[in-house]
């Protein structure tokens, strides 16, 4: 019976890597062509790959957590053992999605469907390891972790001109932050830093490995915090008109299909908001030391998931109505919730947007969705007394809780913008008159 050794495939342009998500399927196990078979994240989003043909599982050779290069052999099937069932059919390949800087669209190969993920656009270089004739390095195939490759991203540094340091040539963070210094690599690998004390174990401790989005979380979370230099805006809003506002305009929308929430008018107050001042609508780039004023406006909409937080974006939402926000945001939802959420929807958004609904709490700054300069985080909706002129109400009260890069963003530009987001909801008719 003849074998057939499957290699990862190349499921997108400048990716070099993936990490075991899930298996799908166990050695001893019969497929059908196009049977799904493994889960696999790589920096753009979270893939399955299928069998190319009908099969027997003769051998897995990574497990769920390993790393595995573009090229290297997944699983060994016997192709004298396939299921007789029919081929279950392929889902196709979504498109990739804008990255908040210029870079070649993702393709894929091979039987994939797209699920959550990060996915901005990844650097390119596929090939062999050489000496450019100037004498810098070039590898046209770096090897490199996930979030070591992210980094280069953000730090602007090609991949295929950084000397590794690590085992078997694979680039290190160390590496990346060093060429971005204009550093050359040691000739010895660093001594590893000390790692953080190990949990004290106790009787009935149970581990979870940290992988999957929920590692990707874990790393870009890190990163935002410890690299923008965060600092907090919190206000009331006091929301009585617009309520009133969505009261009114609730019996249309449900005419027309669609839910109507506070969401879409908060969407449309932040646009409107950003109009006014352009300086947040923007995203860092720290290697050209550039601030990138971003001329459309898409707004990233935090959301939670099983797997974990995900930020679907509402593309060009300043062309949008109230009603086509509502439906998009339902859409987006509703996708992430089943784990569908295709690569346009993720990456590239200008200012984020974060809402804990009815959970509120009085205080929860948000973390900046890095490299963006500002996010707005949004409470529940509390009856609170509120002074309306020379007289004390009580008036339907929202908190707001926005977190500015401080690197890029004034005290004062982020006080006004906030100011203005909540001018434009305690005051929706003007919010009405500013929809373009």
């Amino acid at each position: 019976m003849s074998k057939l050794e499957f290699k990862l495939p190349d499921i997108g342009e400048g990716v070099a890597e993936g990490e075991i998500v899930n298996w799908l399927v166990k050695e001893g196990d019969s497929l059908a062509e196009n049977q799904e078979m493994v889960e696999v994240m790589t920096d753009k989003a979270t893939v399955t790959i299928g069998s190319p043909k009908a099969a027997k599982v003769s051998e897995l050779r990574f497990k769920v957590g390993d790393t595995v290069p573009v090229g290297g052999v997944l699983v060994v099937l016997d192709l004298g053992g396939g299921a007789e069932a029919p081929a279950a059919k392929a889902a196709p390949a979504p498109a990739a999605a804008p990255a908040p800087a210029p870079a070649p669209k993702a393709s894929s190969s091979g039987p994939v469907a797209s699920a959550v993920g990060d996915i901005r656009e990844e650097l390119p270089g596929m090939g062999t390891a050489a000496s450019a004739s100037n004498g810098d390095f070039v590898s046209d195939k770096p090897l490199a972790a996930p979030a070591t490759r992210k980094l280069a991203r953000e730090l602007g540094v090609d991949l295929r001109r950084v000397e590794p340091s690590g085992s078997s040539g694979r680039v290190t963070r160390e590496d990346v932050e060093r060429h971005a210094q204009g550093a050359s690599a040691p000739k010895a690998a660093p001594a590893p830093a000390a790692p953080a004390p190990a949990p004290k174990p106790s009787p009935g401790d149970e581990r979870v490995p940290i992988r999957g989005l929920r590692k990707r979380i874990f790393e870009n979370m890190a990163r935002s915090k410890h690299t923008a230099a965060h600092f907090n805006y919190i206000e009331e809003c006091d929301v009585g008109r617009l309520i009133e506002l969505r009261d009114r305009a609730k019996p249309h929308a449900e005419r027309a299909g669609v839910k109507l929430t506070f969401l879409p008018f908060i969407v449309k107050a932040t646009v409107a908001a950003l109009k006014l001042h352009p300086r947040l609508n923007s995203l860092v780039d720290e290697q050209a030391m550039e601030h990138v004023l971003k001329k459309t406006y898409d707004i990233g909409i935090a959301m939670a998931t099983e797997a974990g937080l995900i930020v679907p974006v509402l593309r060009q939402a300043d062309r949008l109505s109230v009603l086509d926000i509502a439906r998009e945001i339902e859409r987006l939802a509703a996708a992430a919730r089943e784990g569908k959420s295709q690569r346009e929807d993720l990456g590239g958004s200008s200012f984020t947007v974060s809402s804990l609904g009815k959970l509120g709490g009085l205080l929860a700054p948000p973390i900046i969705n890095h490299p963006e300069v500002g996010i707005m985080g949004i409470h529940a909706i509390k009856k609170k007394p509120v002074v309306r002129g020379t007289e004390i109400a009580i008036g339907d009260v929202m908190i707001l809780s926005f977190s500015f890069d401080h690197r890029i963003i004034d005290g004062d530009v982020g006080a006004l913008f906030a100011q203005e987001v909540i001018s434009f909801l305690e005051n929706p008719d003007r919010l009405l008159l500013e929809m373009s």
